[in-house]
């Protein structure tokens, strides 16, 4: 069982009895949080909440989840609708966290927490290497700036293509382009900047 599941979510899934009550038509918040919980997870640790807050924040989600789902119209895949709550929850922590210790970045990497792994790390079959290479991954797209940071997560690591991240994020399909191509050229120097063998002479 996932550590979110353990950290008390029951306490915000509702019972049978309800989730039954909804509309045929409709999702309940059981199916959404049953199959989108570890993408939920993953997104939120991505946008840079740090861990130990990470449970706080997945649970602020579903809240918002099961107080607006009646309101929910699914003309888009509720993945995107559920990237959007967790971008603004995401951004809510990060700035709660700065007011109150502005000099820390909120990156606590916790060694349990690295078995969701990241789609560049699939092909590593070494628990030690896909650790290492999460935590790298999450350090990086810490340097980028929120609107590149979220672009890159939905290409590079959600594998959405720009249309439907235009969608997502609500901004025009050029726009995606341009900050894509960016968040991937900042990307890549950063990670250069990393490699062992960046700082020697040729």
């Amino acid at each position: 069982m996932d550590r979110a599941a353990q950290a008390g979510f029951h306490e915000v899934a509702p019972a049978k009895a309800e989730a039954a009550a909804v509309r045929p038509d409709k999702l309940t918040f059981a199916e959404i949080y049953e199959e989108h919980l570890r993408f939920v997870w993953r997104t939120i640790r991505r946008l840079g909440v740090p861990d130990f807050e990470v449970d706080d924040a997945v649970q602020d989600v579903f809240l918002v989840v099961h107080r607006k789902l009646d309101h929910y119209r699914p003309e888009a895949p509720v993945k995107h609708w559920l990237f959007r709550i967790a971008a603004r929850i995401a951004r809510d922590h990060r700035r709660a966290r700065a007011r109150k210790d502005p000099a820390r970045h909120g990156l606590v990497p916790t060694s349990e927490l690295e078995s969701i792994a990241d789609v560049r790390e699939q092909n590593t079959t070494d628990p030690v290497d896909r650790s290492t290479a999460a935590r790298l991954i999450r350090e990086l797209l810490l340097e980028l700036d929120e609107p590149k940071r979220q672009v890159f997560i939905l290409a590079e690591l959600e594998q959405m293509t720009a249309p439907e991240i235009a969608e997502v994020v609500q901004i025009p399909l050029n726009t995606v382009y341009s900050r894509l191509r960016a968040a991937r050229l900042e990307f890549e120097a950063a990670l250069a900047r990393r490699r062992p063998d960046s700082g020697r002479s040729p």
